[in-house]
């Protein structure tokens, strides 16, 4: 192993012994009342098993008289709204046949909520987005509830989706539980194309009917966006740590081979349950080399910069406690091997082509990047996934991926890296501690000073670009009252477009703020998740306009360059009006009330549940 991947593994093992233990020692109980008991539906009284299978197939009621079958917990995230999810329709028929077949009676537990970032971009509907993560938890918990279940085939892809469900999955970890992804749809426009398209309609150089053309070429069919965002590294991430079965990730939807993958995911859950000689409970899939094999395969491909929260929000609900200085110091040793979009040229598709996770897998392995020895769905050890699944003559396989990359330019050995690190980066400071991505962000921008102009919300930022009063100026754009307990941490993306578009006229511009940004964006340098938030006391409710900001990502460092004495008495800027308990009307946005009062610091995940896997932090 690297010794520094095994020091950090050391050093999380080590912080998190007590709450860790404390969760083994409560999903033990529950797998061995399993072991003992039989199916879980055995414990019900006749009526509550009645109302139970009422609905089923003569066929399935059958067997679910019967002590025998496993019961699985379909978990699905189906609906329109998402490109990345539509595909989900049909999988609940053709997994109840593959789980019906291995001896098994699959049922729809529950679905939970799903929202399309890509659609509430910039509108208030973003404000909960963040909040949906935790929600999709309780959800899953609901599904999973009814005491019916030995096992969980959990269907979700994109942003908060497959955080919330493993963070409630975890909460029933003794139950084996397998990600079913749906794949990307295939490449349409360029990303990059894309990219121009939009600067040049926020530069007003291109008009609303070309610019949703661009679009509708991009965002064009079933499946996930094909940009490397925070949906595609979940993807990554559940794969490296064993929850997908092994190539999954990035087959597209309504191919022979993502249908043969869904239906062996089907068998394969009703495999591994308690009943079984294979038992593989999620919350021992999901220890602690897990979680750092996640955060590695996160840094080795520029992944989105939602899971230094997501990451730690997961590994709380296992007993482990992960912190942003886990994710520098793993950072400091783990190479960049892809360029995908916004890092570079290619989408996710691309990606595969050139050898995808079971090239990434083998070169993170073999450089001692990643533990092997751990537990995964697909059996023991991760060298399973270095195995890529084919069809021949109809029935699935896997075959071990024999030599490298197909392409350097998107997917590279670790003696040929496309950069030394991972490029994201922490940065400390007096304004607080914050996230920075740098993969995308060219050498001459990582390091800037300049005057700090103060926006309390991105609309304002928008109409200063457009009536041009942030032409010629160099300038930190401070976005602040945006995090979670302000409103929910929306995602800051449309910021995106002017921001670069000033950038690339020479200007020398920077955001930073208690919000994020997209997993999408990019070569903006952008110091975001800024902990403690302007709305808890951080430093960032007393910037001024004209206030210097130091933002050095090569150093590592974000200082407003104040002296102390004169910040110790400046007063806070005071929370917007809309933002306080009268002003959160419309979009729903008065019902999460109770989540804003309650959610903890960015830094901590961002999450509503305490940190060791146990109540809620109110």
């Amino acid at each position: 192993m690297n010794p520094m991947v095994a020091e950090v593994t050391e050093r999380i093992a080590a912080r998190s012994r007590e709450t860790r233990a404390a969760y083994l020692e409560r999903i033990a109980a529950a797998g061995e009342e399993a072991r003992r008991s039989g199916p879980a539906r055995g414990d019900l009284a006749c009526a509550n098993l009645a109302h139970g299978m009422a609905a089923c197939s003569p066929f399935d009621r059958l067997a679910l008289r019967g002590a025998v079958r496993p019961g699985v917990a379909i978990v699905t995230s189906y609906n329109d709204m998402l490109s990345a999810h539509q595909p989900y329709e049909s999988y609940p028929k053709a997994l109840k046949a593959a789980v019906r077949e291995a001896g098994g009676v699959a049922r729809v537990a529950g679905g939970v909520p799903a929202m399309c970032d890509g659609i509430t971009q910039g509108r208030a509907g973003m404000e909960l987005s963040l909040f949906s993560r935790d929600i999709i938890a309780m959800s899953t918990a609901i599904a999973l509830s009814h005491d019916m279940f030995d096992a969980a085939l959990l269907l979700g892809v994109c942003d908060k989706i497959v955080p919330g469900l493993l963070v409630g999955a975890l909460h029933f970890g003794h139950l084996p539980a397998i990600l079913v992804p749906a794949g990307p749809m295939p490449s349409g426009l360029p990303n990059k194309t894309k990219a121009r398209a939009r600067q040049a309609y926020a530069e007003g150089r291109i008009d609303r009917a070309e610019m949703l053309d661009a679009e509708t070429r991009s965002y064009h069919a079933p499946g996930t966006c094909t940009f490397y965002g925070t949906a595609n590294s979940n993807q990554v991430l559940v794969e490296v740590m064993g929850l997908h079965l092994p190539g999954a990730t990035f087959v597209n939807p309504g191919t022979p081979l993502r249908d043969a993958l869904t239906a062996a995911a089907g068998r394969r859950v009703t495999e591994i349950t308690a009943h079984g000689d294979e038992y593989t409970p999620i919350g021992r899939v999901v220890d602690e080399k897990a979680i750092v094999n996640a955060v590695v395969a996160l840094l080795a491909t520029g992944g989105s910069t939602n899971h230094t929260m997501h990451l730690i929000a997961v590994a709380a609900a296992a007993g482990i406690e992960l912190t942003w200085d886990d994710f520098a110091a793993l950072a400091a040793v783990t190479p960049l091997l892809t360029r995908m979009y916004p890092n570079g040229e290619a989408d996710v598709n691309h990606f595969q082509a050139a050898g995808g996770m079971a090239v990434l897998i083998g070169e993170l392995l073999d450089a001692g990047l990643l533990h092997r020895d751990v537990l995964t769905v697909a059996g023991p050890g991760l060298d399973r996934y270095r195995c890529a699944p084919a069809l021949k003559e109809g029935e699935l396989i896997w075959e071990e991926r024999a030599g490298g990359s197909d392409d350097p330019g998107v997917l590279r050995a670790v003696a040929e890296p496309f950069a030394p690190d991972g490029g994201i980066r922490m940065l400390t400071g007096n304004l607080g501690r914050a996230v920075t991505k740098v993969s995308a962000v060219r050498p001459e921008h990582l390091v800037i000073e300049a005057p700090a102009l103060v926006f309390d919300d991105q609309t304002t930022l928008l109409r200063a670009f457009e009536a041009g009063e942030l032409d010629g100026r160099d300038f930190v754009a401070v976005v602040r009252f945006q995090g979670p307990a302000a409103n929910g941490m929306p995602e800051l993306h449309k910021l995106t477009s002017p921001l670069g578009a000033l950038l690339d006229r020479g200007q020398r511009v920077a955001i930073v703020t208690d919000g994020r940004m997209s997993g999408a964006s990019g070569k903006v340098p952008a110091a975001i998740h800024l902990s403690p938030e302007a709305a808890r006391g951080g430093a960032l409710a007393l910037v001024r306009d004209g206030d210097v900001i130091r933002l050095d990502s090569t150093a590592g460092t974000l200082d407003v360059l104040v002296a102390a004495a004169e910040l110790a008495v400046r007063e806070p800027a005071p929370l917007p009006e809309e933002r306080t308990a009268a002003g959160w009307t419309g979009t729903g946005r008065e019902l999460f009330g109770a989540l804003r009062r309650t959610v903890g610091p960015a830094e901590q995940g961002a999450g509503v549940f305490a940190l060791n896997g146990g109540e809620s932090r109110e």
